[in-house]
């Protein structure tokens, strides 16, 4: 699996990194935040945001997400993914300015945010494509990174062989997805029993209504 650790590293601190893969728009923000103000933002999210612990059923048996969560917004939206439906909870303070301050380099205005902790290299995420029907057919995803340093991994959905590229997402790291990068892209988060450290991510969306 491919990775860009050493461009990345090289860049000043908040440029736009444009990441070159086909069928897809990807903008990394490398530092968005400096450390200071994203330890500032780490320990205020922790302590504030009022985290759930969700089940899913697989296989006829109910299983522990392996992660916390939390989805905030505008009153009414609501987001169903992996079988779980999540009801917005009002923004908070700290949130829209967060959102406010992603919005003035994404070129578009978020309206829900959904925020996943993962407490240790044994929380993660499996592959997955943000591409539910209330995300539209061109979602935009911003995603910020606070805490441990986890590595986040694409495949392409039909390239052969197999298209994959590994980014390692830093404290205070903003990833801009766009364009067809959700119809054509798959991602992850994998468990790692080297990462000891806490991780939140918080996951900007745009929910549009669904035309049934």
């Amino acid at each position: 699996m491919s990775g860009t650790p050493d461009l990345f590293a090289e860049a000043e601190q908040g440029a736009a990194l444009p990441l070159v893969l086909p069928d897809a728009e990807l903008t990394l923000f490398k530092g968005f935040y400096p450390q200071q103000q994203a330890d500032v933002l780490l320990a205020q999210l922790t302590a504030e945001i009022h985290w759930q612990q969700e089940n899913i059923k697989m296989y006829g048996k109910v299983h522990a997400v392996p992660r916390l969560s939390a989805w905030y917004g505008e009153a009414g939206k609501t987001y169903t993914y992996s079988g779980i439906t999540a009801h917005a909870q009002p923004w908070t303070p700290l949130l829209l300015d967060i959102k406010q301050q992603l919005e003035a380099v994404s070129g578009i205005v978020f309206n829900s945010v959904l925020l996943n902790r993962y407490r240790s290299g044994a929380d993660g995420v499996a592959w997955h494509s943000d591409d539910e029907p209330e995300l539209g057919q061109r979602p935009v995803i911003g995603s910020l990174s606070l805490g441990e340093t986890r590595d986040f991994d694409l495949r392409h959905k039909t390239r052969q062989p197999a298209c994959k590229h590994r980014i390692a997402l830093g404290h205070g790291d903003y990833l801009l997805m766009a364009g067809a990068t959700q119809q054509h892209w798959q991602h992850q988060v994998p468990k790692s029993k080297k990462v000891l450290g806490e991780r939140l991510n918080l996951t900007f969306r745009v929910i549009q209504p669904v035309h049934k």
